[in-house]
């Protein structure tokens, strides 16, 4: 499973950083990053699934790499 964000969505709301510290970092301009080039580690899936759930602008979804 991987997490990838859209910058070009991406807002600066920071709740997939605020909800999943261990998948997401925040860049200078405030735009969400993903961490460990997006692969979500074991035991993390539901975090991974709460940030999609949780982001206004749907800047982040989940493939089964």
């Amino acid at each position: 499973m991987r997490v990838h964000v859209d910058t070009e969505k991406c807002q600066g709301h920071n709740r997939c950083y605020a909800l999943a510290p261990e998948l997401f970092d925040v860049d200078d301009f405030g735009t969400a990053v993903v961490l460990n080039d997006g692969v979500v580690p074991a035991g993390l899936e539901d975090k991974a699934q709460l940030a999609v759930a949780n982001c206004p602008e749907y800047a982040i979804t989940i493939t089964d790499d």
